[in-house]
């Protein structure tokens, strides 16, 4: 950075720094744009420090990143980037221009800054009251050290030892998660099937084993053909009933032959007396 001082743009506020940026986000118009914060970018590029000063051309912006990466400070320090605002205001959203701090000396600061003075890349002695404020390196990468050792000692979450005894019943998984979801799934079936059959006036009864008839099946066809997940089955024609054989003719029973009316015997009663009649 040293080594640059004394360094003035071209015409038509042509840099090297500009160059350099342009060409590294691919958009011409840096070119001949403001280069304070440019030759900052470019100088921690040589350095390789860039992740720790970060690459930026417009103040503002560089101002708000070091404020999110918890490293802004209002106290000045050697290596610490200071952003001035030079209408007296004490927001980053009113950065004009940025410098780096070269050492401190009571009230006033000593720097380099580069597009000063208009044309020059050159030391400067300022006062304070037109910072804004300092975004230090040093407390970024601090940060970004402290974030990869917190990241270094988490551990993922480790699940309960397995026993390696043998076996286990088929029963223990009644209660696992999965036996309890199967179980819910099958209650819920089982119950909209019931209700869909009961919405179409039918009673659906499925074929489970406890749902058998403890008696031959004496249904009739069509019921028998209610049978859910398959096409009924066509009705069963009654078997014709076989003909009665004729009767056979009775044996004509014996007739006795008829004789005389039997008559009731007649028993002699005794002859009436006259009245009054000689004996």
């Amino acid at each position: 950075m040293r080594q640059e001082l004394g360094y003035k743009e071209k015409s038509g506020q042509s840099t090297k720094f500009g160059q350099w940026y342009a060409d590294r986000v691919q958009d011409p118009q840096f070119r001949n744009a403001p280069w304070c914060d440019m030759f900052l970018a470019w100088a921690a590029d040589k350095a390789d420090i860039s992740d720790y000063v970060g690459e930026f051309a417009w103040t503002p912006s560089h101002a708000a990143w070091f404020i999110e990466q918890g490293a802004w400070t209002q106290k000045p320090e050697p290596g610490a980037l200071v952003f001035y605002d030079w209408s007296g205001g004490k927001s980053y959203k009113g950065v004009d221009h940025v410098g780096v701090v070269e050492r401190v000396n009571g009230e006033k600061i000593h720097t380099i800054e580069a597009n000063v003075d208009r044309v020059w890349l050159k030391r400067k002695t300022r006062e304070t009251d037109k910072v804004v404020g300092y975004g230090v390196p040093r407390m970024v990468k601090a940060n970004a050290e402290r974030l990869d050792e917190i990241r270094s000692t988490e551990r993922p979450f480790v699940s309960p030892p397995r026993h390696e005894g043998g076996h286990g019943s088929p029963l223990d998984l009644l209660g696992t998660p999965p036996a309890l979801l199967a179980a819910m799934v099958l209650v819920t079936v089982v119950l909209s099937l019931r209700v869909t059959g009961r919405r179409r006036g039918t009673h659906r009864r499925l074929p489970w084993p406890w749902n058998a008839p403890s008696t031959p099946d004496k249904a009739p066809a069509k019921e028998k053909a209610l049978v859910i997940g398959r096409a009924p089955v066509a009705e069963e024609r009654p078997q014709p009933k076989p003909h009665p054989a004729p009767a056979q003719p009775r044996p004509a029973r014996s007739r006795v032959p008829a004789g005389p009316a039997l008559q009731p015997a007649k028993h002699p009663s005794p002859a009436r007396r006259r009245p009054y009649g000689p004996d």
